[in-house]
């Protein structure tokens, strides 16, 4: 519970983002700000029709985020909320749709086919993949643990390489495999090296969950499909990299150049070409009143809440509204996400290529 509030001014995470109504992703947050709270309460702090707060009492009950106790003096029901962190990780569960077992074996049985075809069966080892015995043959190196291979990829990405494509069958991505693979990810794009992704949607179907300032850039592509038949990294086509044993990556990974390097590269290519392309980390459209334009140029130039309202002639009370409304219609959880989605959708030009708006137009007339 957070019968403790959070510090005034803290990132609360956005619930309607997870599915709730903007009314109860508000009610979460005042909670969570100002502690335990009655209904009536929060009527009155918020401005919100009784029947709304009602509404929203009860979908923050029924999805988990907030509950209720009596009070032993009177028969007011307080409400409080459950910690955000909880209540997101509860309701990003809820929402996981994994790509079903028939599908997964369709996909490694490509796997199998193809290094059928290409006669490369017998030179991979025992249990690699099921269905594919055979022994070591010289093109192949064993790196018997996942440490020892993020050793290795971080030696071979490091060199003087022009292309990676990678694999991944994975729908959700643990935090150590995530901070293990920015600084790689980052140092190849600078660096200009052309990366290709293909990997399954993700299981909570979140658009933002993804690395939206390199996706479908110049250098680095990402497709989609529920088809991914395994784990895998390919560089400049003739070396490959994947799980010794897919059911358990941490027997480490099988390195692999000649016929096993091109056998899979051909597979790369043919499920890229049959990927849909992957959306673009993107919200719903959305079109800015005169006033929310005005502001978030503002703001977008440098001003203060304060200095802002001052320029607009409203109350940096007004401001905080305007920008807490554009959040939770955006899904967003922060200021700086938000920036980052109205920049994508291209709905306020930057701050170079235009004026300040307080010179030329004045919303308030």
């Amino acid at each position: 519970m957070t019968s403790t509030p959070v510090p005034l001014g803290a990132a609360v995470p956005s619930l309607v983002r997870w599915g709730l109504t903007s009314d109860a992703d508000l009610v979460f947050r005042t909670l969570v700000t100002f502690g335990p709270r009655t209904e009536r309460t929060l009527a009155v702090e918020l401005g919100l029709p009784g029947r709304r707060t009602a509404e929203a009492l009860a979908e923050l009950r029924e999805s988990g985020a907030a509950v209720s106790t009596d009070d032993s003096r009177t028969t007011t029901r307080i409400w409080t909320a459950r910690r955000p962190a909880a209540v997101v990780t509860m309701l990003r569960s809820r929402r996981l749709r994994l790509v079903d077992a028939p599908t997964r074996a369709q996909a490694h049985h490509g796997v199998v086919r193809a290094l059928k075809t290409a006669g490369v069966a017998a030179s991979l080892p025992v249990g690699t993949l099921p269905g594919l015995p055979g022994t070591f043959a010289d093109d192949l190196r064993y790196l018997p643990s996942r440490e020892l291979t993020r050793v290795r990829v971080a030696e071979v990405l490091g060199g003087p390489i022009r292309e990676v494509l990678t694999m991944s069958n994975e729908q959700v991505i643990d935090a150590a495999s995530a901070r293990a693979g920015a600084p790689l990810d980052m140092d190849m794009h600078q660096r200009g090296v052309h990366m290709r992704l293909l990997a399954m949607p993700p299981a909570d179907g979140d658009p933002l969950d993804i690395s939206g300032h390199l996706i479908n850039g110049t250098t680095f592509q990402r497709r989609e499909s529920p088809a991914v038949p395994l784990k895998l990294i390919l560089v400049d086509r003739r070396l490959a990299l994947f799980p010794a044993d897919p059911q358990d990556l941490e027997r480490g990974y099988v390195e692999a150049g000649g016929a096993v390097a091109r056998a899979l590269t051909s597979l790369f290519d043919r499920h890229w070409t049959d990927a849909a392309t992957a959306p673009q980390p993107s919200v719903a459209p959305i079109v800015l009143s005169d006033r929310e334009r005005s502001l978030i140029t503002l703001l977008a130039a440098g001003h203060t809440d304060h200095t802002a309202a001052q320029r607009l002639r409203i109350s940096a009370r007004s401001v905080t509204g305007i920008m807490r409304h554009l959040m939770d219609r955006l899904g967003v959880e922060n200021r700086f996400q938000l920036g980052l989605a109205l920049g994508s959708l291209r709905v306020v030009a930057p701050p170079s290529l235009t004026s300040d708006p307080s010179h030329d137009h004045d919303p308030e007339s």
